[in-house]
């Protein structure tokens, strides 16, 4: 209990302070390189008419996109598949390409890539390209933080970031345990984690297995959801009482192991 009482005057001692001019360094340069390589998956797109694609900000842009939704001419929807059948590689590497950017960056909307993953891939691969670019892009911004987070995660997140380290702290021997809950259900929102895990020493290892291993019932939600985009009218459609249900059921059997040893010693 010292240790952790400890631990938390130090987060909360530690100043409030901005970048330095290395750490904007670095993070521009990172910037600056996915930028870059946005822009050279746009120019070695194969030519076509790009009035069609668009970044999914919305499920109605989302719908549009994939034309899902009956208003709208059938034909467009087959210009996207075959656009997306007749130059796969170069689909499947654009896409990864901008959900590892967003998900370095924390920009929202990685959800409505999740769903066109579906529409586009089907489930089996629609879930393994998720997991995959959520995986990356999870790790990406973990490293990032671990460089330049320091300062934003305290300044952001004070009080979470508190919360998070005394947790951790306590779950060392059962860490990857109580990082597979974590991802599993919403005590934690999965941004926070992928910022905040470097910060309070969670080791990349357990990071990534606990990633991999617990985004993939989200990611099948969320994926078969997307087979059906003309069945969706809000976001809320997507994890149902029985959806909901069924990731904590799979949360609490995670942690199981953590009680138990808990309660043996």
């Amino acid at each position: 209990m010292g240790k952790i009482e400890e631990s938390n005057e130090d987060v909360k001692s530690i100043n409030k302070f901005p970048l330095s001019i290395w750490e904007v360094a670095v993070a521009s340069t990172v910037v600056m390189g996915f930028v870059v390589g946005l822009l050279l998956v746009y120019l070695t797109m194969p030519a076509s008419d790009y009035s069609f694609l668009k970044l999914p900000r919305s499920l109605e842009d989302l719908q549009i996109l994939s034309m899902a939704n009956s208003f709208q001419p059938a034909v467009n929807r087959d210009h996207l598949e075959n656009y997306t059948s007749d130059y796969t590689v170069q689909v499947l590497v654009g896409y990864c390409v901008v959900y590892i950017f967003m998900q370095t960056f924390m920009i929202p909307g990685t959800v409505f890539m999740s769903l066109l993953a579906g529409s586009l891939f089907g489930v089996i691969k629609g879930v393994a390209l998720v997991v995959f670019t959520a995986t990356a892009g999870a790790s990406s911004c973990y490293f990032l933080s671990k460089l330049i987070g320091r300062p934003l995660v305290f300044t952001l997140w004070p009080d979470k970031l508190v919360f998070f380290q005394d947790q951790v702290a306590r779950r060392r021997e059962s860490l990857l345990n109580y990082m597979l809950f974590l991802r599993l259900t919403p005590t934690l929102p999965n941004t926070f984690i992928n910022v905040a895990s470097p910060i309070v020493d969670v080791p990349y290892h357990i990071f990534f297995l606990a990633t991999v291993i617990g985004l993939i019932p989200a990611a099948y939600v969320t994926v078969k959801a997307g087979i059906a985009l003309g069945e969706l009218q809000s976001l809320g459609d997507l994890y149902d009482f029985k959806s909901m249900a069924t990731l904590f059921f799979i949360g609490v059997v995670s942690i199981t192991p953590t009680l138990v040893s808990k309660s043996k010693s």
